[in-house]
């Protein structure tokens, strides 16, 4: 594997372009946030003074605060849902270099909200840098799956969960009272999105867009063999230009298939089936609220409370390990493996925390142990769900319907994440130390479905991995073997 990303020198550059303007833009606008909350809000308080001379009840800052975080997400939806069109339209390369007017005008309207004296302005950019996250997320695992070699197509696919988990880390370490943690700074802090943005527009332009859909999508042959060629770092690119010529004869005539189709054709059943199951697994398997809980618990362990924010960055850090390894070990034990342990870890961690929580008042050292548990639940979720998930509307979907399955599995996370954060503070008020129960379930269910439905993709082209779901998909066309005797007359068959 070592040797063949030495020899693809191209392929790695193209990874870090599209991965530092892509998932290291989502990670690291979902953690900045959390640093200034309190300046933001004394930021909120001030404008309404300054505007009318009255204060602003508590309730009301505590909404406008809810509204700004509650956008990205939001915009992530709008985002996931421009995915497709932009990449059939533009295609993936140009999708990310365009991604960027929405980074732009977001970090100018962060940057200038101080002095403008308007909390709008942040209202706004929050949305836009959430339809910058939605899109980018889907069109850039979609342009690495493509662009990589069957072989490393699962390593390759991975690198969106640790630019992910990066951007988390780089967040959450800018976000420290020490840089741009200071009351006066934190305009500058959200503003600082833009620097990844140019640091993508400055190396994407340079590398080559995905050899399918220069084939596929726009039948340019030369261009896809050049592609090819510098993506592999070899002119012996023949077998793979035929494999591609296969696939291409196969999609010919096919038009890019809608999100609504996918759901109507039977022959995409198992494909659409495992896409929600296992996207909403994602969403509901407890990760976030184990998040939620990590200030309370280390505080509870005796840490500091000045010293928390180390501790919390430490969970980033393992989710970052986690993703690295997990990039390490897809091509070795395949993606059933990892979604499989993953989610059965997560599950017994979760259990651990839960009794953890409930004896923390018991036992001293209780408190030690559910911090462990966050530490070991958030690596088991980095090494499986975290990344293997994103993998799956690549290699499930052929050329023409992979676009839209990026926008029905983009939407269905962005809306559960929406759904999640708004109703979490009430499943948390009311199941108290038992919140963890009912992503027990899921984590589960998320296994057991794995087990029994999900396809091992590891090593296998497109064409074949279709031809293995078209198999599962019509049962009754592959039963037995097929018969090399002479014709049957179907009225004497029985």
């Amino acid at each position: 594997m070592l040797e063949k990303c030495i020899q693809g020198r191209v392929l790695l550059l193209t990874i870090c372009a599209a991965g530092i303007g892509g998932t290291f833009q989502f990670g690291y606008n979902l953690s900045i946030i959390n640093a200034p909350t309190l300046h933001i809000q004394e930021f909120i308080n001030e404008t309404w003074w300054a505007r009318t001379g009255q204060p602003l009840p508590d309730h009301l800052v505590l909404f406008v605060w809810s509204l700004i975080v509650s956008l990205y997400p939001l915009g992530g939806l709008f985002g996931a849902l421009l995915a497709g069109p932009l990449a059939v339209m533009l295609g993936r390369k140009k999708s990310l270099l365009a991604n960027n007017v929405f980074v732009a005008a977001a970090a100018i309207l962060f940057g200038f909200s101080r002095r403008a004296g308007s909390f709008e302005m942040l209202v706004l950019g929050r949305l836009l840098v959430g339809i910058s996250a939605g899109l980018s997320m889907n069109v850039q695992t979609m342009y690495l799956g493509e662009s990589a070699p069957k072989e490393l197509r699962g390593a390759v696919a991975m690198t969106p969960a640790i630019f992910a988990a990066l951007g988390i880390v780089i967040g959450q370490v800018v976000g420290l009272r020490e840089l741009l943690g200071d009351p006066g700074a934190w305009p500058l802090l959200l503003a600082s999105c833009l620097v990844p943005g140019v640091l993508q527009l400055a190396s994407l332009p340079l590398l080559p867009e995905s050899p399918r859909y220069l084939l596929i999508d726009r039948g340019d042959t030369e261009a896809c063999l050049a592609a090819l060629q510098r993506l592999r770092g070899t002119t012996n690119v023949a077998g793979e230009l035929a494999e591609l010529e296969e696939e291409r004869a196969v999609c010919q005539g096919q038009r890019a298939r809608r999100p609504w189709e996918l759901f109507q054709d039977r022959g995409l059943r198992r494909q659409v089936t495992s896409l929600v199951v296992l996207g909403s697994a994602l969403e509901l398997c407890g990760n976030d609220s184990v998040y939620a809980y990590a200030s309370s618990v280390f505080r509870e362990a005796g840490i500091p409370k000045g010293k928390v924010q180390y501790a919390v960055l430490g969970t980033g850090s393992c989710e970052l390990l986690a993703a690295c390894l997990s990039c390490v070990l897809i091509e070795r034990v395949g993606r059933r493996v990892l979604l499989i342990g993953g989610y059965c870890l997560m599950a017994c961690w979760g259990t651990v925390f839960t009794v953890a929580l409930c004896l923390q008042s018991s036992f001293p050292w209780m408190p030690y142990l559910a911090m462990s548990c966050i530490f070991a639940f958030v690596l088991s979720f980095g090494v499986g769900p975290a990344g293997v998930t994103g993998i799956l509307a690549t290699e499930l979907f052929d050329q023409k319907a992979r676009p839209a399955a990026y926008m029905v599995a983009g939407a269905l996370v962005w809306t559960l994440l929406f759904l999640v954060g708004l109703g979490f503070p009430f499943l948390k008020e009311g199941l108290s130390h038992f919140l963890y129960v009912p992503f027990l379930g899921v984590c589960v269910c998320a296994a057991i479905y794995t087990g029994f439905f999900l396809p091992e993709t590891k090593g296998k082209t497109f064409l074949e991995i279709s031809k293995e779901l078209h198999k599962h998909n019509f049962p009754r066309q592959s039963q037995g073997p097929e018969w090399t005797g002479p014709e049957v007359i179907l009225s004497t068959e029985l």
